[in-house]
């Protein structure tokens, strides 16, 4: 299921203008070599194992490209796959499928291997009820499909950007003058302009943190590159008055004693900075 924010207007966008980069005045290679005439059928090999994703929009892509193009799909979008797996086969134009192929194969193979590795952080997270968040550290004009690569591994996705939400991190405290000259103007800022936007704010030791209860008014603290033991005093002394973030530096191998300090979230920019694409390729039969 698509998240809200995967439009049919931000597909169609992100479609064109990905072909316009890719295809300028003409696939010259295809022009080239293949009958206007040329019927043809392909498969998406697998040859990699992790969690498959970006079938929805390589269905969009085909389709925007070349609707006539026949797409018959045997995996779905967060299916586990392994080498030899057949994801699609994709019927028709030989000019379309080859113009088509490189960007339905970049998609899938990066939102592939996040979900991939998303999964697998997910699964070490079971038995705690911490949930793994993304970031924004995504790629500039990607960053919407590597956030529905997320969900589809099964984690949640943080703020989309700068627009829905409010986060003072280090730097908007330090340049603002302090914790509570960030807090209070965000609040005036928020009743001046009317707008609804929950608040965090990113703490980098027990003082900052007693500073943002003693303030109040905030949805959520960040616990920022904190040690364990920091970490579980801080949740004590927040008691469950607001949600908390673990950020900064958590790995594979401190994920889980993180979440065993009894945060609601970790946030593991990782996700989408540093992971592995998946193999995967379209052959024609």
């Amino acid at each position: 299921m698509r998240p809200d924010y995967i439009t049919p207007t931000f597909l169609n966008d992100f479609i064109k203008n990905a072909f316009a980069e890719d295809v300028g005045d003409g696939d010259h290679s295809t022009l080239a070599s293949i009958p206007k005439e040329a019927q043809s059928q392909a498969v998406l090999k697998v040859k990699d194992t992790g969690v498959l994703a970006g079938i929805e929009l390589a269905l969009e892509i085909f389709a925007c490209y070349d609707p006539i193009l026949k797409v018959n799909v045997s995996i779905v979008d967060g299916a586990s796959i392994k080498p030899g797996d057949i994801a699609f086969s994709v019927e028709g134009s030989s000019r379309s499928i080859l113009t088509c192929e490189r960007l339905v194969l970049n998609c899938m193979q990066r939102m592939s291997g996040i979900a991939t590795k998303t999964q697998y952080l997910v699964k070490l997270l079971e038995g705690t009820s911490t949930k793994l968040l993304d970031t924004r550290k995504t790629t500039p004009n990607f960053r919407l499909l590597e956030k529905w690569a997320v969900k589809i591994g099964g984690g949640q996705n943080h703020r989309i950007g700068l627009y829905d939400m409010i986060m003072l991190k280090d730097n908007h405290v330090d340049m603002a003058g302090g914790i509570a000259q960030a807090i209070n103007q965000t609040k005036e800022y928020l009743r001046a302009s009317n707008k609804k936007l929950k608040i965090e704010v990113e703490t980098r030791n027990l003082r900052e943190v007693e500073e943002v209860l003693k303030i109040g008014g905030v949805d959520f603290i960040m616990l920022d590159n904190m040690d364990l033991v920091m970490m579980k005093e801080a949740v004590r002394l927040i008691g469950g008055r607001v949600k908390t973030e673990a950020s900064g530096g958590i790995t594979e191998q401190t994920l889980r004693a993180v979440a065993e300090c009894g945060v609601d979230f970790i946030s593991v920019g990782a996700l989408t900075h540093s992971y592995k694409s998946l193999d995967l390729s379209l052959k024609a039969q």
